[in-house]
């Protein structure tokens, strides 16, 4: 039986690297050195145009990076411990051990050819070790979805959640980056009390892109520490060194609850919020950092309010049930679906709605649960009961509540709100509306009551438990929904 000869594969290419070494750093307070791992970027290499060789023979793929002479300069074996995903539209980025090497291809087309000799590789080892490091790597990655497919996103097969974080981590935060009101915000709550931030060391969670490190800076931080533990941190740091701030802001990569804050600090800032303030556990990561906080601290933000109203709006509520008639077929293909249209109507009712709407389908003042984020306890947030009493300032059907939240931001100047209520411009959050699996009706001057129940569960997010009665009726209605699982009946910026 014949051998299979080795065959190469050669694109031009740019080459970023990130490399862990060991620098000296002088510390802020005390005029001693210490040793420190920094990641340094390596801007020689992005300048010259170098050739990549990807050569598939016997036994496994190998990588190898040549200058114009033809010398290496990088060169090592696929193998498991090998960690690798897509950068943008033309660049990828492998990782073995603390070497980090962005790829950035003449075309997409280049990419693309390059990820498919890839996914052709014979090596299965190397696919299940990288699968395994991923699942192991990026737990948090459950929020976001995608669908690229090369020989290392097996791991995306497994959890295509996990892999959209993986792979579009820089696109993500772009989403968020445009969000105008948003980063508007906090930058000006942030600025607008300077003082706070003056000469102050200051703690970023969940610190995403760096932005509110980058204004901590601004503001006159003396040293910020961002934390991240998704695969952004690389790039975070890329941002940092570009913009000659490395002495001034430090990546610490891991959990909030797994990392070491090197200080005690005055200001821990951080943008925890999800759908109805609470989706995706953050706040929790948000308030454990609180350890390192000093006494008389600053949180940014301070405290958080959650609004809920209830609303009339049969449309919707048609809509959302029509959803279900493709299970009242008696003929698809010659089988009949109908046995299943009930449990169908039962699954999109348990889905909350994102969506926005104008305020004249709200049938009374809202009602508020406030959180003191300088106080409430991370136990606290894992059974959140909001009890509620409206008088309806109008007659009709109570289709569902709405919800959207506000947040503070206090400082000792200025106190700086953002709001996502439906009075206010559009923000990335939109409003969440919960319909009944009932409606009620209800006549102006009566009262509705009832309670609203948030149960953290095991999926980084909420089961919301309502009950309802019109007190003077006695009509009851109710619903059980999965707050991980919405529908998005507006497009949305990025699906918290």
């Amino acid at each position: 039986m014949e051998e299979r000869s080795e065959e190469s594969l050669s694109f031009s290419v740019r080459v970023f690297t990130l490399q862990e070494e060991e620098e000296h750093m002088e510390t802020h307070e005390e005029e001693q050195v210490s040793r420190e791992q920094q990641v340094s970027v390596c801007r020689q290499r992005a300048e010259q145009e170098l050739t990549l060789l990807l050569t598939t023979g016997q036994e496994a793929q190998q990588l190898t990076v040549q200058d114009a002479n033809r010398a290496s300069v990088f060169q090592f074996t696929v193998s498991k411990e090998m960690d690798c995903c897509q950068v943008g539209g033309q660049s990828f980025l492998v990782t073995v051990g603390k070497l980090s090497l962005v790829l950035q291809f003449k075309t997409p087309t280049d990419m693309k050819n390059f990820q498919q000799v890839l996914k052709t590789g014979d090596d299965e080892e190397t696919s299940r070790g990288c699968t395994e490091r991923d699942e192991r790597g990026n737990m948090d990655a459950e929020r976001d979805q995608t669908d690229f497919r090369t020989m290392f996103e097996t791991r995306a097969e497994n959890d295509p959640a996990q892999g959209y974080q993986f792979h579009s981590c820089v696109s993500q935060q772009q989403s968020l980056l445009q969000d105008y009101l948003r980063i508007t915000t906090y930058q000006r709550a942030i600025l607008v009390n300077e003082a706070d931030f003056r000469d102050k060391v200051v703690l970023d969670v969940c610190c995403g892109s760096g932005i509110l490190s980058f204004f901590a800076v601004q503001a006159g931080a003396t040293r910020v520490y961002a934390v991240e533990s998704s695969p952004m941190a690389k790039y975070t740091q890329i941002l940092i060194q570009s913009n000659c701030l490395s002495g001034r802001i430090r990546v610490l990569e891991g959990e909030v609850e797994e990392v070491s804050c090197p200080d005690m600090v005055d200001v821990i800032v951080s943008e925890p919020m999800g759908y109805m303030l609470l989706n995706n556990r953050l706040m929790e990561s948000f308030l454990h950092a609180r350890k390192w906080l000093k006494p008389n601290g600053l949180m940014f933000p301070s405290y958080g309010d959650i609004h809920l109203a209830p609303f009339s709006d049969e449309q919707l509520y048609f809509e959302h049930y029509a959803r279900a008639s493709f299970w009242q077929q008696r003929s698809f293909y010659g089988v009949n679906l109908s046995a299943l249209h009930s449990a169908a109507v039962d699954e999109f009712f348990k889905q909350p709605i994102v969506d926005t709407f104008d305020v004249q389908i709200l049938m009374a003042r809202s009602v508020k649960h406030c959180i003191n984020f300088m106080e409430v306890k991370e136990e606290d947030l894992h059974r959140v009961e909001i009890p509620f009493v409206f008088t309806l300032l109008q007659s009709g059907l109570v289709h569902g509540l709405a919800f959207w939240f506000d947040v503070a931001y206090l400082g000792s100047k200025s106190t700086v709100w953002l709001s996502t209520a439906p009075t206010e411009p559009l923000t990335r959050w939109y409003q969440v509306r919960c319909l009944l699996q009932t409606p009620l009706f209800a006549k102006l001057g009566q009262t509705l009551s009832g309670t609203v129940l948030l149960a953290a569960n095991s999926r980084q997010s909420y089961d919301i438990h309502i009950t309802a009665t019109v007190d003077q009726s006695g009509f009851r209605s109710g619903n059980i929904l999965d707050l991980k699982n919405p529908f998005f009946r507006t497009p949305s910026w990025f699906h918290s």
